[in-house]
């Protein structure tokens, strides 16, 4: 049996689900035997395959993940497409709660460039996403919400990105191992409903949003309607966009150009 084989099988049975490909990973990481053997035993004891190997593969590129840093979902991919719809090359784009700064990132790559500015309260989010955001001339904020931003962009964004935290407190102990043992619980939080971060938000937005500007905001298809409706008493146009193959929902709130 090949060592690549064996790992898969060690991880098999411990229940990851792609564990051939995960091996692959792994040994493609290692830079010895000993630390694959280090590496394999992280796995085994639960924690994410990404802040192992140090990156996770988001909108096609190896985005920068670590330890205490909540792991891009495929799912978000879906909020970046979006966003890429109605920005335009060249727009002022703000990534709140930016955690490794992955959304921001791939939007800049797929609008070819973009003014990025990424912030998040979390300083290990922060160092990480600038990783992520700097190498692509963006810059990154440490602070809560609209308060990491230099005051010189209010009234000048032209799409904000916001995958806030939104599972109910209540709901967090339900959530897989990987996730409520090794990623930032205030990554996760959003209140007792799930929404109590998306409020702020989208209270603050109009401020920051140019004239036809846009807030992303990513939540799930059981809070939607909410979330839409908190974007609409913000002043916002909301609709909900969805993909079913994903399991991906997020609000657009599009602003009234004045």
């Amino acid at each position: 049996m090949t060592r690549r084989a064996s790992i898969a099988t060690t991880l098999r049975a411990a229940g990851c689900v792609f564990a051939e490909d995960e091996a692959r990973l792994l040994l493609e990481a290692a830079n010895h035997p000993d630390e694959l053997n280090r590496m394999v035993d992280q796995r085994l004891s639960g924690q994410p395959l990404e802040h192992i190997v140090g990156w996770a593969n988001f909108c096609g590129k190896r985005m920068s993940v670590g330890p205490g840093v909540f792991v891009p979902r495929r799912r978000t991919e879906f909020l970046v497409r979006e966003a890429a719809m109605i920005a335009k090359p060249g727009a002022v784009v703000v990534d709140l709660c930016c955690g490794s700064g992955a959304i921001g990132a791939a939007l800049n790559d797929l609008l070819g460039s973009c003014e990025l500015h990424a912030a998040d309260i979390d300083p290990v989010a922060v160092q990480c996403a600038r990783r992520n955001v700097e190498p692509r001339g963006g810059t990154v904020h440490h602070g809560d919400l609209y308060g990491a931003l230099p005051r010189e962009l209010r009234g000048k964004v032209d799409i904000l990105l916001a995958n806030a935290p939104y599972v109910p407190t209540e709901s967090i102990g339900m959530m897989p191992p990987e996730a409520r043992l090794h990623e930032p619980r205030l990554a996760l939080d959003g209140g007792a409903d799930g929404l109590e971060v998306q409020r702020r938000i989208a209270l603050g937005a109009a401020q920051w949003l140019g004239p036809g500007g846009s807030v992303v905001m990513e939540t799930s298809g059981q809070q939607a309607l909410e979330t839409a409706r908190i974007l609409g008493e913000a002043g916002f146009i909301a609709k909900v966009a969805s993909d079913e193959e994903l399991e991906a929902t997020v609000v657009i709130g599009s602003r009234i150009r004045e």
